[in-house]
């Protein structure tokens, strides 16, 4: 079924109100969703079509074809966290609990958007060759290295932070913690018996996440025990 709303025509007959950005979202939101689910080789456009507010053929209208999908579903990705980032009022905090409010963020977005840990852990699988097709990720990821930067720097001007860390390795270790929460959840829970996913788990593995961040990055004169 094509998008839009219905309005009645002066006769009473229904007509079609245009939303072209709402109908890219929603295929986007499902195709996201197909994509993290089953691969991009595994993902079927008419699947796609058939859970969304559109058709086939408007799905090749807006994004070329298959692959043009999934690297904009991938680059919606991206935005999605980058665009949560932005929005964090971080810059009046001290420069550890700004640092620290910031691996929560991603602590929580990583959690409650799966689909986006999915969609990295294919495209690895794919060795990275739709991202560097893309300088819309490449751009969104420059403004990553440039809040957590400000927070490590100002943290050093004032004394907290230890020098010589390398804003990009620090991301790294704030990734790699909260990405892990939901790529190795299944296997760890199966493997050691312990539901990694209840709520008291998920408390202490993102406090345990600020935790280690933090203390990587403190000077040790500064770490309250």
């Amino acid at each position: 079924m094509e998008s839009g709303k219905r309005r009645r025509k002066a006769d009473g007959s229904p007509t079609r109100v245009q939303d072209p950005e709402g109908t890219k979202r929603n295929i986007l939101e499902i195709a996201s969703e197909e994509f993290a689910l089953n691969g991009l080789s595994g993902a079927r456009v008419d699947e796609i079509a058939a859970r969304t507010r559109s058709s086939k053929r408007m799905i090749y209208y807006y994004f070329g074809d298959k692959d043009g999908l999934y690297l904009s579903a991938l680059e919606n990705a991206y935005r999605l966290v980058r665009e949560g980032e932005a929005k964090l009022d971080i810059e009046g905090l001290p420069p550890i609990a700004a640092l620290s409010r910031l691996v929560e963020f991603t602590f929580d977005h990583h959690h409650h958007h799966e689909e986006f840990i999915r969609m990295v852990m294919i495209e690895n699988i794919h060795h990275g060759q739709y991202l560097d097709r893309s300088e819309a990720i490449r751009d969104l990821n420059v403004t990553a290295i440039d809040h957590i930067a400000r927070i490590y720097a100002r943290g050093v001007k004032e004394g907290v932070f230890r020098e010589g860390i390398d804003p990009v390795e620090l991301h790294w270790q704030v990734s790699a913690l909260c990405f892990f929460n939901v790529s190795n959840r299944a296997t760890f829970s199966k493997i050691f018996g312990r539901d990694f996913g209840s709520q008291d788990q998920l408390e202490r593995l993102r406090r345990n996440s600020v935790e280690m961040v933090v203390r990587f990055a403190t000077r040790s004169e500064n770490l309250v025990e």
